[in-house]
Parts: structure tokens; C-alpha cells; sequence
């Protein structure tokens, strides 16, 4: 039953404030306007969702790239594995997809250990879950690349075009658009993740004699480290729209504690859930809004990077403006 139920000497677990299973705990204009926020938000993530994603469009164009104004949501193949300059062989993304891969899933396993399966209670186990599958994802399509690249691809290309003009860039397929859009959904999850962390739950925890051990420290820094050093090195783009899926992905989660906390009377993972609070609606907006600028942030840091490359090494970048 450990597994389950964890050790509270390694997992912080605040107290329960009150009967989450009875009708009044939700039944009031708190849970009204929380629930609001979330059907919107949704709302608007799926219609982005139908309206830019590429891969039920992305056929039309017969697998080629022809010169012609690229639909937003587009990805090409080639973009899961090659890097971002022709200069950086794609096993060099490689072995390093494999060595976080490894590092991550090591550090999942340890958390399991030291704490039990409730470690997956929380949303930074879920989004450092999901940056671990990303890096598995990467290191299967990174390993693939390179199997490819000196018979199919050949080192004469730039930004996905032969110089011999014969070369026409395949459009991925449906697990190259999932792998894009964990991508995306890890960007802004782990800057939502470790913002919240270091500048709203750890001072908290810092006032009530709560330590940070290693396990929750490397938690809640090395997924956004790892995937920063991913995205200096890869070739992928960052749509804007796909911002969708990590509400989504935010959205999903919270819809699954409040359904665990009408079934169980349960401590909630972050006090700013808990519908108690006459607070409750300005919190669930306030993490809300948090979304833009985390989200924002990861893009802003792949348009410089791509920016950079384009003046700096203009014959040898690799990524699709």
C-alpha cells in the first residue's frame, strides 16, 4: 500500500479543510465561476485546435513543399529529428535526448521509491512525466533520423530544400504531429510548473519549516533545463495556436481532482484549488493568466533562437520560418 499512499516524510501533504463528497462544496457561485473559467478556456483551445492544426489537412498538399504560403499547423518529418544548423550532425540530438531520457525516468523512478504513487497526485509529476515521454519520443525518432539521413537526405540540405532542387520535404505523419504537440505542451507545463514552485509554494513552504530536498529539486528545474538544451538544438517550430493544448492539458488536470474530491474527502495537491476559499475564482483566474506569459515566454526564446541563426549562419540554418 505504500506505493499508493506514500511516505509524508518526503511529499508535502497540507491538511484537509473540509467534506469535499457533500453537494454544499459545490453547489455555491465559487464552483460556478471556477467551472467557468475552464469550459471557456477549453472552449477557445478547441476551437484554435480545429481551426490551425495541420494534420488532418496535411495530405492535401500531396506530401510536398511547393513554394506556396505553408498552412500554420504544418510539420514536416524531418523537423522531430534534425537540428537546427547543418553544421550539427543529428546524433549529437541524440545522445542527448538519450541522457535526459534516461536521467528523467531515473528521477520518476526515485520519486516512486521515496514517496509513493501519490508523487502523481501533483501536476509537476504529470508535466515531468510528459517531458520524460517527449524525450522518449525523441530519442525513437532521433535514433530513426539518423538511420535515414546519409541515404534519404544526404548533408546538401538547407532549410529542408536540396541544392540539387530534386529533394521535396515529406510531411510527418500522425506521430510527428503528437510528438509537436507534447513539444509545445511541455514548453509552457514545465515554465508553468517551476514559476509557481519557486515563487508561490516555496516561500510558503520556506515560512513553515518545509524543506526542498534534492528529488523535489531537481523536480521542478531540470524538465524546463533539459528542454531548453533540446530546443537549442532541434529544428522545430513553435505555432502559436498549439498555446491549446497546454490549457488543455492544465485544464485536464484539474477536472481530474475535482473529480477525485467529490468521490473522496481528500487534501487538496495546491491550497489554491480548494473551492473553500471566497478567493477561489480570482486564484483559478490568476493561475488562468499565468498561462500567457509562461507559455509566451518558451516562444519568445525559440524566435530569438531562430532569428539569431537566421543572421548569424543564414547558409546553414535549418528551421521552417
Amino acid at each position: 500500500m505504500s506505493f499508493f499512499t506514500g511516505s509524508s516524510g518526503h511529499t508535502w501533504q497540507p491538511t484537509t479543510t473540509s467534506d469535499t463528497t457533500v453537494l454544499s462544496y459545490w453547489l455555491n457561485w465559487r464552483f460556478f465561476f471556477c467551472a467557468l473559467w475552464i469550459l471557456v478556456s477549453m472552449a477557445l483551445a478547441f476551437f484554435l485546435i480545429f481551426k490551425y492544426e495541420g494534420f488532418n489537412r496535411s495530405t492535401s498538399s500531396g506530401g510536398e513543399n511547393q513554394g506556396e504560403e505553408e498552412e500554420t499547423g504544418l510539420v514536416y518529418a524531418d523537423e522531430a529529428w534534425n537540428t537546427c544548423l547543418r553544421g550539427i550532425d543529428p546524433s549529437w540530438l541524440l545522445i542527448y535526448r538519450i541522457i535526459c531520457f534516461i536521467v528523467l525516468l531515473a528521477l520518476i523512478i526515485a520519486s516512486v521509491a521515496a514517496d509513493g504513487g501519490v508523487i502523481f497526485y501533483f501536476y509537476t509529476q504529470w508535466t515531468f512525466t510528459l517531458v520524460t515521454i517527449y524525450f522518449g519520443f525523441g530519442s525513437y525518432f532521433s535514433l530513426y533520423g539518423c538511420s535515414i539521413k546519409p541515404s534519404k537526405y544526404g548533408s546538401n540540405t538547407v532549410n529542408g530544400t536540396s541544392l540539387d532542387q530534386e529533394y521535396t520535404r515529406k510531411i510527418a505523419g500522425l506521430w510527428g504531429y503528437i510528438f509537436q504537440i507534447i513539444f509545445q505542451t511541455c514548453a509552457g507545463a514545465v515554465m508553468l510548473t517551476d514559476s509557481v514552485f519557486w515563487c508561490i509554494i516555496y516561500p510558503s513552504l520556506m515560512s513553515k519549516d518545509y524543506g526542498v530536498d534534492f528529488l523535489i529539486f531537481c523536480m521542478h528545474t531540470l524538465n524546463a533545463l533539459f528542454l531548453l538544451g533540446d530546443t537549442s538544438l532541434n529544428c522545430m517550430r513553435f505555432p502559436m495556436f498549439r498555446f491549446a493544448y497546454f490549457v488543455l492539458w492544465t485544464a485536464i488536470f484539474v477536472i481530474f481532482q475535482w473529480i477525485i474530491h467529490v468521490c473522496v474527502a481528500l487534501w487538496w495537491p495546491y491550497p489554491f484549488l480548494d473551492l473553500k476559499s471566497p478567493y477561489a475564482p480570482l486564484w483559478y483566474l490568476a493561475v488562468a493568466l499565468m498561462h500567457f506569459p509562461c507559455y509566451g515566454l518558451f516562444a519568445l526564446i525559440v524566435r530569438m533562437k531562430h532569428l539569431w541563426l537566421s543572421r548569424s549562419f543564414p547558409g546553414s540554418s535549418q528551421f521552417v520560418p
